[in-house]
């Protein structure tokens, strides 16, 4: 049995969930692919995959197994780029992280260019708001804003985006516009519960500071819902730049207290630790980088 073809299979077993799916995509049929893996399990001693009437899944064993084979075939991957130089392109899978409204607005509009540039490149984007574990889900890099918590994870800062107080000029026209950081209180504020119990904290181009607790009728769990409250012209709301874009290009939304700056928001890429990010992971920070530099 070749070693390395086994850990390659069952890695392709893993991704794709089935035999069946593995053997089309390797273009061998099931029965070698089942007697492939079986050859490994009697080989390590272990079983690798439990089946069930609904597909398969690693034991425990086996999801060991898989992120270390995984891991061993990135590997092999970045000694052939190193032997045949980068202008070939990149290959294999990339498994990417990152918030839903974010990667709706700023990543998904990129992916053509940077898959034209790798068209042997599969990309498999993982859009999600809560913090998910790297290693546990396979991501090779995940795009996360504001402070990160502590983590094995290797971090590389992409870019800073400022904060804002955002509004439609539809809510201005009725509620009015407020001239200081102490009238936003009187406003109806959406509130994204992600940052609930933190204050506005503003600083005056004069050097001056305020912060502001807000409260509103309105408290939403997820970006695209602040999104939508604000367009609906339901209230203010303390977002960044990114969540805004086209909207304050065109008008549709406009920044209020523009004397008065906010805290700016970091981008990072995160990498799993306890490993050097591929060159996959490592170009698509890049394109993440220069994507979000361009006017």
């Amino acid at each position: 049995m070749d070693r390395f073809q086994a850990m390659a299979t069952f890695v392709r077993v893993i991704d794709t969930g089935s035999f069946s799916a593995a053997a089309r995509q390797g273009n061998v049929g099931q029965p070698a692919v089942s007697k492939m893996i079986a050859q490994l399990e009697d080989q390590l001693g272990v079983r690798l995959v439990t089946r069930t009437t609904r597909g398969l899944s690693p034991t425990e064993a086996g999801q060991r197994y898989y992120e270390r084979a995984r891991r061993a075939l990135e590997e092999a991957d970045e000694a052939e780029i190193a032997a045949r130089g980068a202008g070939r392109g990149l290959t294999g899978r990339l498994r990417i992280s990152a918030a839903t409204t974010f990667a709706r607005l700023h990543i998904v509009p990129g992916l053509p260019a940077f898959m034209d540039r790798h068209p042997g490149l599969e990309l498999e984007l993982v859009m999600d708001d809560r913090v998910i574990d790297m290693v546990e889900e396979g991501v090779d890099v995940a795009l996360r804003m504001g402070a990160l918590p502590d983590s094995t994870a290797t971090a590389r800062k992409l870019a800073a985006g400022r904060r804002l107080v955002v509004a439609t000029p539809g809510y201005l026209a009725r509620a009015g516009t407020p001239a200081t950081p102490a009238e936003i209180a009187a406003h109806e504020a959406v509130v994204y519960t992600r940052y609930e119990a933190a204050p506005w904290t503003f600083r005056h181009a004069g050097g001056a500071e305020a912060s502001v607790s807000v409260r509103g009728r309105l408290r939403v769990s997820a970006a695209e819902g602040l999104r939508a409250a604000v367009l609906a012209d339901m209230g203010l709301a303390l977002a960044s730049e990114w969540m805004f874009t086209r909207e304050l290009a065109s008008g549709a939304v406009v920044p209020v207290l523009a004397d008065w700056a906010l805290p700016p928001i970091d981008l990072w890429a995160l990498f799993p630790g306890g490993r050097l990010a591929s060159a996959k992971a490592r170009a698509f920070a890049d394109h993440v980088a220069e994507a979000l530099a361009e006017p």
